[in-house]
Order: structure tokens, then sequence, then C-alpha cells
């Protein structure tokens, strides 16, 4: 194939940097979730409110979301660089690749959750308010579970999205697949290793979305 020879292949060194990609989406994806649900819950809340301080607290966090959203994320893990060792002790590995992918995902994931509730049927809502529910109770048993196929396109979506992010966290040390194909296929010219890599990240990201796929078409209602 195109004269590349994988005999000479490291599979160790692939399965390795398989695993630190799988523990860097798992955790990065947990703690995004953990995030951003409530951010994106406080968001479409907020946004409904007629009380002008809370419209006021909307239009700040709103702002901070967008700032955060809009920044590059191979710019944002420099620019974490102080704040990473802070909280982890170190910026770069695995460990040291969370954080940044955490504050990268998290509005993420936060504006399409406000874009998932958003769709809600407006009369059931109204339904429970009418019954006297409160406004926790509309959260969790009206708002959350109708809006849950919508949830999971979102998170499906987050995670794909991370892929990426994970593979761009290599170009600063972070460990993975993203790092074995920029030391190995950049630095190495080493082809075979770099074909790997990007080949295993497409299956994946196929793995992913095709799970995410399925479980939003088993809670759709029909």
């Amino acid at each position: 194939m195109l004269g590349l020879d994988f005999s000479q292949v490291n599979w160790n060194e692939i399965g390795t940097a398989s695993l630190d990609t799988l523990r860097m989406l798992g955790l990065s994806a947990l703690f995004s979730f953990i995030l951003g649900l409530p951010i994106g819950v406080i968001l479409y809340m907020a946004a409904r409110s007629t009380s002008g301080w809370v419209r006021f607290g909307y239009g700040i966090l709103s702002f901070i979301v967008n700032i955060l959203r809009s920044i590059p994320y191979i710019i944002l893990i420099v620019a974490m660089i102080p704040i990473t060792k802070s909280i982890v002790g170190v910026s770069y590995g695995v460990i040291g690749t969370i954080p940044p992918l955490v504050v990268g995902a998290a509005p993420f994931f936060a504006r399409l959750v406000e874009t998932a509730l958003n769709e809600v049927d407006k009369g059931v809502i109204e339904a429970a308010q009418a019954m006297g529910s409160s406004t926790r109770h509309i959260i969790f048993r009206v708002l959350l579970p109708e809006a849950r196929p919508g949830l999971l396109a979102a998170m499906t979506i987050t995670i794909v999205t991370l892929v990426s992010y994970t593979a761009m966290s290599g170009q600063v040390g972070g460990g993975g697949l993203g790092n074995l194909a920029i030391q190995y296929g950049y630095y190495r010219y080493d082809t075979e290793i770099m074909i790997i890599a990007v080949i295993a990240m497409i299956v994946l990201v196929q793995l992913l979305q095709m799970a995410g796929d399925r479980l939003v078409r088993r809670f759709t209602r029909k």
C-alpha cells in the first residue's frame, strides 16, 4: 500500500496511546456533562424569567459561555497552563489535558442543552405549571425527560468534538493518539504510525456517533 511497511509498528505503543485517548475522552466528557447540564438549564430558565436581575445574570452568563466557546482550543490549552498546574499539578500528559478539555467542552455542551430544552413542547410545561408544579418538579419531571432525545444528541456531538480536542492536545504533549500522530508523523516522518492513529480516531468517532444515534432513536417518541 503506497510502499508502506507496517511490520515495524510498535502496536503496544498504539494500544497505550488509544487507552490514553479513551481516558482523556471519558474523564473530560463526564466533567463536561456535570458542569454543562446545569449551566444549560440555568440559561434556559433565566432567559424566560420576568425578573430584571435574573435577566441581567443571564446576560452575563451567556456572555461568558460565548467567550469560552469562541476561543480556539489550541489557544485555550496554552492560556490555561498556570490554572491547569494549580488544579492537577501538571500541564501535560493525560491528566494535564483534562481541565482545558472541560473548559472547552462544557460551555459548548451547555448551549446544546439550552437548544434541546427550547425544543420541548411549551404546552407540556404550561400544563405542569397549571397543576401547581414547582420549578424543581418542572425541571426534573418535565423538561429533562421531554428533552432526553435532544440531550442525548447533544452528548454525542460533544463527545465527538472532544475526540478532535484530544487530538489537538497532542500538539502540546497531551498524550494519546493525537500526540502519537504528531510525534511520529510530523517530527519523525513515520507515515505508518500517523495513518494508524488517524484510522483509529476515525473508527472511534464512527462508533461513538453510531451509539449516540441509536440511543436518540430509542428514546425518541414515535
